[in-house]
């Protein structure tokens, strides 16, 4: 099995490349975006050195059906799906903000909150809170969106004081992420699993905004199954999830949390197979739908033919 580590083409009317933490994201003409999502893994806002066979598909196809289940809501970017690991859509300017959106104390939350703090992105949160236990209704925890590094913690009232994003456009994507997130999380029940907590980015073209990038897939979201979370979470129990947390669960327990002077982990070849294996169980149980494994050799010619026939059917 290959796994596709990075990609360097050069399209027609291209006028830039992003290489991001997982995706590629090619500027044609500052018309459309080409994004070819590889199968590096990140935690801890660092890029581990190994990549994982068919999660760049797994997560490429699961944002694209979500795209299509949501494109009630809000417009989204996608145009079209010409490769398994490629989405082609609008070129829009992205605002400078993720809204991450919580409906469960889990995960970096938790963290914080184990650690003493009651206020997180200027929400309150009250006391005698247990992990993984749900918030009264959700939350928005916004973050930056940082070009290097890690994304940091920030208030609403952060945001529109230093005009980050306007307040007549901050309170539409506060809008539509709770209706994003009302609408994924009734997807997920219907599939036995609880979407705890997610991220959604926007962007604005002519002025209207639409959603970007990925949604609900496995890097930017976290699922619990319903089966057996209340008895977990009665009994202190750690519950039983579908994202890439049991990877940062290993990364810390091998004494790696992304911190100065730590080393990454050696990833061994069944360790890179389970991951794997979590992305396509992932795959089948939030769509319903068997994953059929796209040919993995040579794969970065197989990409630049479909994306090329697309662009040239567009021209």
């Amino acid at each position: 099995m290959q796994a596709l580590a990075k990609t360097n083409y050069s399209f027609p009317e291209q006028k830039s490349i992003y290489h991001g933490k997982v995706r590629d994201v090619y500027n044609i003409n500052d018309e459309f975006l080409v994004m070819v999502v590889s199968d590096r893994i990140s935690a801890f806002d660092v890029v581990l050195p190994r990549g994982i066979p068919y999660k760049g598909q797994v997560l490429n196809q699961i944002a694209s059906k979500f795209l299509d289940a949501t494109a009630d809501i809000v417009p989204n970017w996608k145009i079209a799906s010409p490769d398994p690991m490629v989405t082609v859509g609008h070129f829009a300017e992205p605002f400078k903000v993720e809204m991450v959106i919580r409906g469960y104390l889990t995960g970096h939350a938790w963290r914080e909150y184990r650690d003493g703090k009651r206020i997180l992105c200027g929400v309150p949160l009250q006391e005698g809170m247990k992990e993984n236990q749900n918030f009264e209704k959700p939350i928005i925890t916004p973050t930056t969106k940082a070009e290097e590094g890690h994304d940091l913690d920030i208030s609403k009232e952060h945001i529109i004081a230093n005009k980050i994003v306007s307040e007549e456009d901050y309170k539409k994507l506060e809008n539509y992420t709770y209706k994003l997130f009302e609408r994924g999380t009734e997807i997920a029940a219907g599939m036995g699993l609880i979407l705890v907590d997610t991220k959604y980015e926007f962007g604005k073209k002519d002025g209207k905004i639409y959603l970007i990038d990925e949604i609900n897939t496995p890097d930017s979201s976290r699922y619990f199954y319903s089966e057996g979370y209340q008895e977990r979470l009665d009994k202190g129990e750690p519950q039983k999830q579908l994202s890439k947390e049991f990877v940062r669960q290993w990364l810390i327990s091998n004494g790696f949390q992304g911190k100065e002077g730590q080393k990454v982990p050696a990833m061994s070849d069944e360790f890179v197979s389970e991951i794997s294996d979590r992305y396509i169980e992932l795959y089948e149980k939030i769509t319903g739908e068997k994953f059929h494994k796209a040919k993995t050799e040579d794969i970065e010619s197989r990409i630049e033919k479909n994306v090329l026939s697309f662009l040239n059917e567009r021209s």
